[in-house]
């Protein structure tokens, strides 16, 4: 029951920490397009959230390949449930003008 237990508690921390990684390139994204020096702001972005990852991934998995596996799900599991939440909201086009069905 407690190895049970152990592996909800890391697909849980994947999560989080699939989150922090996922939600932090989408604002880092959002953010680098009005940014004066974006070049600094991905590059300081990417190397602060690969290293909270990397750390966190070592830190559940303590020597279990198991528990990797499964913070390494929850961190697949974020990537999805953050795609899904950020995805542009699409507006159907609505055209007044009348297309012919063939070139004149």
């Amino acid at each position: 029951m407690t190895e049970m237990l152990t592996l909800g508690w890391a697909v849980g921390t994947g999560v989080v920490l699939g989150a922090a990684f996922f939600g932090g390139l989408w604002w880092t994204v959002r953010k680098g397009a009005a940014c004066k020096r974006p070049a600094l702001l991905f590059l300081s972005s990417f190397l602060l959230r690969t290293s909270i990852a990397l750390a966190g991934l070592y830190f559940v998995a303590g020597g279990h390949w198991d528990r990797l596996l499964a913070c390494l799900l929850g961190f697949v599991l974020a990537r999805c449930i953050v795609t899904k939440l950020t995805e542009p909201k699409v507006v159907p086009r609505t055209s007044t003008v009348k297309e012919s069905g063939h070139a004149s």
